[in-house]
């Protein structure tokens, strides 16, 4: 892009949690980014403290400079997935969940074309059907710093267990991401869930790798 403005895309899976204690929690799993594969957490308590839980300090930077967050911890952060059950830790966190059937939504999406479904210009066409449909999604939007994003999602698997602790506290059952998580314009669905999705964030300089080096 000639107005100094770069693209840079994220392709993996985020999964979003709402829990009976109040906490909501966002797991990104991103196979291939900027930054090579790594994991992260968003954590939402509740009272509205928001915590971002990152493996170094780049990946960190660039989520907050991205997203909104109260607090923010470098650590390493360990997420292993095998047959549906996922195990999430990340300094005080630990979670385990499962994921159960594709939703009809995800049936929806895995049939679009996934040239069409990664596209910013797919993810501005659906934005108005998502706002719609799911409570307080949106597939585009404004994000920091003067960045834009889009999502493209491709597929959606329901979540069907929790169990967990945040220090010594058990975070309950699982239940409804509500009220959505503010972390940035839009939250994950409602209902908890595993989105498969490419994100894309366009940002205002050269993005940077690790180490500081600017390809």
């Amino acid at each position: 892009m000639g107005d100094g403005r770069h693209r840079q895309r994220f392709h993996g899976q985020i999964a979003g949690l709402g829990s009976t204690s109040g906490t909501r929690v966002v797991v990104g799993r991103w196979a291939t980014s900027p930054f090579g594969s790594f994991a992260d957490v968003m954590l939402e308590r509740t009272d509205g403290h928001r915590v971002l839980y990152a493996p170094s300090r780049e990946v960190g930077d660039f989520i907050a400079d991205t997203y909104v967050f109260d607090e923010i911890r470098t650590l390493p952060v360990v997420v292993e997935v095998a047959d549906g059950r996922w195990s999430v830790h990340a300094d005080d966190l630990h979670l385990q969940f499962t994921t159960g059937r594709r939703l009809p939504l995800g049936w929806a999406l895995h049939v679009v074309p996934q040239p069409l479904a990664q596209s910013t210009t797919w993810a501005g066409l659906v934005d108005p059907v998502a706002r719609r449909v799911l409570r307080g999604v949106s597939t585009r939007g404004q994000a920091r710093s003067g960045r834009r994003e889009w999502y493209g999602a491709t597929d959606l698997h329901a979540v069907t267990s929790l169990r967990g602790r945040l220090g010594d506290v058990p975070l309950g059952d699982l239940t409804r991401v509500d009220p959505p998580t503010r972390f940035g314009f839009s939250s994950t669905p409602p209902r908890p869930s595993v989105t498969s999705v490419v994100t894309t964030v366009e940002v205002l300089q050269a993005p940077r790798r690790p180490g500081g080096a600017v390809p």
